[in-house]
């Protein structure tokens, strides 16, 4: 059966408002079962999960799953994190409204939007330029006005904007990069998972405290590798 145009806009009208209350229905069962159940307390980590459309960073194909607790495939051989990670990787920086923060490995931008809920602004970079640029377009569109998108290899950080107040990897890496730890502003946190490619990672806290720095292993993790090396 053809319906005539107007009716078409109608059923959009009553469909949209009916799929959007189921996905923040998943939202707050994810947040519930997932998060809060597994121990994130900071309420501010909380609310940015209640609040970000994970089904918006994810494929289309996809979004049904958005709100299950594992990663998800986005092409290029990158996925987004599992969202437990995610809100754990940001409870574990002390996130609060003053701070800037780096992320390497911005991925679909669904961490970055997570971090942009909480903290003044959001420095994040991409090696991969077509998740880059698509990233760079869905922060715009959903409001992170704070945030910012660099392609490039993020082994290297982004020094105009150093120092950082956290920082934030995303990728699997053999060994810390030395610029990293070098843009990390005295009393900051990083958080990288560490490790040999294709391997279990240790999901790492490093601290910068008068000028040494302080190293805590949290837990096993699994990320794709860090693809950057400071060489092009």
């Amino acid at each position: 059966m053809l319906y005539p145009v107007s009716s078409l806009l109608f059923l959009m009208l009553l469909f949209f408002p009916v799929q959007e209350d189921v996905y923040k229905e998943r939202r707050e069962r994810m947040v519930q079962r997932n998060i809060e159940a597994r121990g994130i307390k900071d309420e501010a980590v909380l609310d940015a999960m209640r609040k970000v459309e994970r089904h918006k960073f994810v494929p289309p194909q996809q979004a049904s799953q958005a709100y299950a607790d594992n990663p998800l495939p986005i092409g290029h051989k990158q996925t987004i994190s599992q969202p437990f990670i995610v809100a754990y990787m940001t409870e574990v920086i002390r996130p609060n409204p003053q701070m800037k923060v780096l992320e390497i490995g911005t991925g679909s931008g669904y961490q970055a939007a997570v971090l942009a809920e909480i903290v003044k602004e959001v420095y994040t970079i991409e090696i991969v330029p077509e998740h880059g640029k698509a990233a760079a377009e869905k922060l715009k569109e959903l409001g992170y006005d704070n945030v910012q998108v660099k392609i490039g290899d993020g082994y290297k950080g982004w020094e105009a904007h150093a120092p950082y107040d956290a920082i934030i990897v995303t990728a699997g890496a053999e060994a810390v990069p030395p610029p990293l730890l070098e843009q990390l502003k005295e009393g900051g946190r990083m958080v990288i998972p560490v490790g040999p490619q294709s391997r279990t990672q240790t999901l790492t806290l490093i601290e910068k405290k008068n000028g040494r720095t302080i190293t805590q292993n949290l837990m096993p993790v699994v990320f794709v590798p860090f693809t950057g090396d400071g060489k092009n």
